[in-house]
This record gives C-alpha cells, sequence and structure tokens, in this order.
C-alpha cells in the first residue's frame, strides 16, 4: 500500500499486526463480506472527514468561494496549492483508505465459501465499481497515481507502486466489469446498478476526451436506463426535486448516495456538508456559512429579455445589482430583469423565499459579506416541512448526493453529438434540459400573508428554447459554447464545474486565459463594491495547474532500497 499513516514509527510497524484487527477468517463468509461491502459503499459519500468539505467547496472556483470569514483560500480558490500542503495529502490518504475498502471486499472475495457464484460475481461488481469510483476521482485530480489493487500489500513487499502509468485503461476495466455483471434491479435502490455502471464509464470517457465511446453508451442509456428501482429514466417535471428527500428515488438519479438519520448511529450516516454550506445564523442551515457562490455565477443566469435564451458572451458585462455591503435593515431593490428560475433553487438571494424558510434577508444570513460577497448555497438544504425527520443534531442531514444525474448524462450526450454526431441532435438534447427550467410549475414562487405558497413567481423568470437548427447554422464553436453554459446552468452548485473546466481544455477553451479572467473580473466587482476588502485573487499558470500535487509527504515516504522514490511529481511543482 503506497499510503502509511504514521509519521514517527519505525520499520517494525510494517510488520505488527494492528490492535484489534478483525481477522480475515472471521471475514471470510456471507455476513463478513457483506458488511466489508456495505463499509466500502460508506465511502461514496466522501464525507468521511473534513477532506470532503475541502475537496467539493475548494474545487468550483467560477462556481462558489470558500466563502466564511477567510472567503477566499488562497490555496485552493486561487491555484496557490503547494506539494507541501496538508488537505492535498489528507485527500491523498483518504482516497487510498477508500479504495482500500473496495480492495479488502475483492481479497477475501475468493476465500468466501458460503454464497452463491451469482451472489459473488454481484459482490465484485460492486466492489469494482467503487474501486473505480474513487480511482476516476483521483484521476482527476492527480492525473497519473499509483494503481493499488487488492494484490498489493505489505506482507508481500509490493507497495512502492509508481504513478509513471496510465490508469484509466484500469478504471475504464473496473466500469466495465461493473456493467456486464450488476443487475438492474436492487431491493437497496442505493446500491450501484448496471447503468451507472454504464454512466461511470462514460465520465471515464469524457475525461479522456473519447467522444465516440462514450457516444455508444450515451445513445444505450438515453434510450433503455433504468434506476436500481426499475424507474426509467428520465427528467423529473421539477428541477427542485432532485434534491428534496422525499423524492430522491426519482428517475433522474443515475447515481446518487443514500445518506440517513435517525437510523441509530446519532447522526453519523448522515450528510454532513451539505449542512455546512448554506445559511450562517438562518434556519435553513444555521450552519458554517461555507461556499458562497460567485457573482459571476449568479450573472450567468441572466436571460435575453426577448428570447429567453443566456447571454453567453455577455453575461458578466451587465452585472446583477446585489446587496453587497448592507445590512439586512437597509433597503434593496431586488433585479428585475429576466432570469432563469434555476438560480433560486441553487443560490440564497436577499428578497426571495429561501425554500419554505422564509425570505432571505441577506446579511444576516451571511457570515461575512467582506471576504465572502452577498449570496449563500441553497440547492441541498433540507427543507422546514421535513426537518425533523432530515435533519439530526445540528450538521447532519438525509438530503441525497447526485453523483450522476440524467440531466447529465443528457448534456454529455450533448457534448458527444458536438463532436462525433449532430448538432440538431445536441441541440435536441439541451433543449430537453431547457424546457424542464421553462415550465412554470417548477419556478420559485412568493408567500402568501399567510405563509402559503402564492402564485406569483419570486422573480422575473423567463427560459426559451434555442430554434432549430441554430446551433448547426453557427457551427461547432457556438455549440460547445452553449452546452458548456448550459451544464453550468444546470449543475450550478453541484460540485461538477472545476473539473469540467479542465477537461474542457482544447476544443476552443482555453482553461488559463478563462480561470484568469474570471478572478479578475470577480476581484474588480468584490473591490469596487466593498472598497478595502481582503479579497484574494490569484493565477492559474498553464502546464501546472491543471492538476493537482502530488503530495511531497507521500514522495518522501515512497523512496524504494535506491533511494529514489517511485512517485514523480506532477509538472510545476518540482522543488
Amino acid at each position: 500500500m503506497i499510503v502509511i499513516f504514521s509519521t514517527s514509527c519505525s520499520k517494525s510497524f510494517l510488520e505488527i499486526p494492528p490492535y484489534a484487527q478483525v481477522s480475515e477468517y472471521t471475514l471470510s463468509n456471507k455476513d463478513g463480506i457483506n458488511m466489508l461491502l456495505v463499509g466500502a459503499y460508506a465511502t461514496l459519500d466522501e464525507f468521511a472527514s473534513n477532506n470532503g468539505y475541502y475537496l467539493n467547496n475548494y474545487t468550483n472556483p467560477d462556481d462558489a468561494r470558500a466563502g466564511s470569514n477567510g472567503g477566499v483560500n488562497s490555496e485552493y480558490d486561487c491555484f496557490g496549492l503547494a506539494a507541501n500542503a496538508g488537505i492535498p495529502n489528507s485527500r491523498w490518504t483518504e482516497q487510498y483508505l477508500f479504495i482500500l475498502r473496495a480492495n479488502t471486499v475483492l481479497e477475501i472475495l475468493p476465500n468466501v465459501t458460503d454464497i452463491s457464484d451469482e451472489d459473488r460475481v454481484k459482490i465484485e461488481a460492486q466492489a469494482r465499481f467503487i474501486r473505480g469510483f474513487h480511482y476516476l476521482k483521483a484521476a482527476m485530480l492527480w492525473g497519473n497515481v499509483p494503481w493499488i489493487d487488492e494484490t498489493v500489500n505489505y506482507g508481500s513487499r509490493n507497495y512502492l507502486v509508481g504513478n509513471d502509468q496510465d490508469i484509466y485503461p484500469k478504471i475504464e476495466a473496473d466500469f466495465m466489469f461493473a456493467a456486464e455483471n450488476l443487475p438492474v434491479i436492487w431491493n437497496e435502490v442505493g446500491r450501484a446498478n448496471k447503468w451507472a455502471a454504464k454512466a461511470f464509464l462514460v465520465k471515464t470517457y469524457m475525461f479522456q476526451k473519447k467522444f465516440e465511446e462514450a457516444k455508444v453508451l450515451l445513445d444505450d442509456i438515453i434510450a433503455n436506463g433504468r434506476t436500481s428501482n426499475n424507474l426509467k429514466y428520465a427528467l423529473l417535471p421539477k428541477y427542485r426535486d432532485n434534491f428534496r428527500t422525499s423524492t430522491k428515488h426519482g428517475s433522474e438519479a443515475v447515481f446518487t448516495v443514500q445518506n440517513s438519520t435517525y437510523d441509530g448511529a446519532g447522526g453519523a450516516n448522515g450528510n454532513m456538508i451539505y449542512f455546512q454550506n448554506g445559511t450562517y445564523g438562518g434556519p435553513g442551515n444555521n450552519g458554517y456559512g461555507w461556499y458562497q457562490p460567485t457573482f459571476d455565477l449568479v450573472d450567468a443566469f441572466q436571460t435575453n429579455a426577448t428570447t429567453g435564451l443566456p447571454l453567453l458572451d455577455t453575461y458578466y458585462l451587465t452585472p446583477i445589482p446585489s446587496d453587497y455591503g448592507l445590512t439586512a435593515s437597509q433597503a434593496f431593490t431586488p433585479y428585475s430583469g429576466t432570469l432563469d428560475p434555476r438560480l433560486d433553487w441553487s443560490v440564497g438571494r436577499r428578497g426571495i423565499p429561501y425554500l419554505d424558510w422564509g425570505i432571505n434577508p441577506g446579511a444576516s444570513w451571511v457570515r461575512n459579506q467582506a471576504t465572502g460577497g452577498p449570496y449563500t448555497a441553497v440547492k441541498h438544504t433540507a427543507e422546514k416541512a421535513t426537518v425533523s425527520t432530515d435533519r439530526e443534531g445540528t450538521n447532519r442531514t438525509n438530503v441525497p448526493h447526485n453523483h450522476i444525474r440524467f440531466a447529465d448524462v443528457l448534456l454529455w450526450a450533448a457534448e458527444c453529438e458536438i463532436e462525433v454526431g449532430s448538432l440538431d441532435k445536441a441541440e435536441e438534447y439541451v433543449n430537453r434540459i431547457r424546457t424542464r427550467a421553462a415550465n412554470p410549475d417548477g419556478f420559485v414562487y412568493r408567500y402568501n400573508s399567510d405563509g402559503s405558497i402564492s402564485n406569483t413567481p419570486a422573480a422575473n423568470y423567463k427560459v426559451g428554447l434555442y430554434p432549430l437548427g441554430q446551433f448547426a447554422t453557427n457551427g461547432k464553436s457556438y455549440a460547445r459554447k452553449a452546452v458548456r453554459f448550459e451544464r453550468r446552468l444546470e449543475l450550478a452548485m453541484e460540485y461538477h464545474r472545476y473539473f469540467d473546466l479542465m477537461r474542457y481544455n482544447g476544443n476552443d477553451f482555453d482553461v488559463a486565459k478563462y480561470h484568469n479572467d474570471f478572478m479578475q473580473r470577480e476581484g474588480e466587482r468584490m473591490k469596487t463594491l466593498f472598497p478595502g476588502n481582503p479579497y484574494l485573487t490569484g493565477r492559474f499558470t498553464k502546464g501546472k495547474n491543471e492538476l493537482w500535487p502530488i503530495p511531497q509527504q507521500q514522495i518522501f515516504r515512497s523512496v524504494g532500497s535506491d533511494g529514489i522514490s517511485v512517485l514523480k511529481q506532477n509538472p510545476g511543482y518540482e522543488q
């Protein structure tokens, strides 16, 4: 194993069995192997420690910033991450602990004798799905990383594995095996099924720009894919239903983590990160007030007053007025221009209903406007009507975490159609997404005086469809821009944006220029509205910041008998 968990131990540490370790013999049976598999599933929420916060909160630079009193983090928000920083090392260690859980299932499984061959294959397929899931995340962050499988262990002394090989083929193999051997239907809906495995294989292809391979799978998923509770994949009628516990098992859930509360675990199985990201002092979360949406994200939801289409190239030239710098008692007039309604299901804005918790008052629900801006996260907040069952204690909810939903699939398909298919088909997929957004049934509505929901939209919502043939008429570059913009709107604050921008690099997109332009705009906006504030801007260095640094601590700990580390640092981070 490439990860060593102690910083001050002798080599004999590797030869002493851990105290109170459950023996392999005890686990080599049906109950034991299923217990191990459940433990591997538990890693999929990725919130086992603070590292879950940091990975998600600090990898969305143009969607959201860290927030809180720090506002902007120079390392993560501004691409100042160093090889010896603490969080990459902690995340690396945790990532390989997650992988270890899947590998342990695969290592012990051959010794289990009291299960059928059918169940054995299903267990292997689930463990390989989980392993592929975590290796994909590692590859997205660091590029080449060591491939540690069930054959690597301390006893065999083969744990010094380098990172000089492309691991994407191995990730593909894990998801392919899972897709071929998992069932469609499970009694426990949180288990991965064959269609979820195919969707993650698509994601693996997308990060390699293997559009032809992805398109074949996507055509199949869109035509035939089903959830693990046997619902045909389809967009839910209302956008908000993707983020409510009462509708989390719907037709859009390609793969959703099933958090739980009031299950006897004291909240340990709940979703901690969504509680911390939201209001600070407000009733909806009363959490840390992290993960504050940017001005740039909010401005992106403007639409053309005539067509209802997004302002692809000009949205930041007409900034939406905010209550930045105002106290909750100072007068504020909300923006009256046309907006995409998905904004107010994603971002908490002053004067707009914050779900069913009341009208957002602005500053009193924000931890520090001077450093983080005026907006709060709302998309994943538990609702007041169900908070007694959805939130246990002060910081755990059962709000679902969507790793992939069907809207994601449709927008991947649109990307693939642009590259290897039909621009008209790509436009059709985008318009399916926009049709739902345009449906008034899914708008945010104001309250009546008695607290009930009125028939008056909370803002001036207007969403239009792309006219038939507009993608084809304007060409690939335009179509790429439209699809990428639609992903930003549809998946805002869902922790995809950072990685999407990285994989877009090339094909009419310069990720370094994009980030540097954004950071300059956002910084100037903050300083103009709040002179003297400590808002930080940074610099994205091409050829470096596309990947995280390999943690220096891990390089030091991976030295072979020749005195040379088997781990190679990513470009630009060499000491």
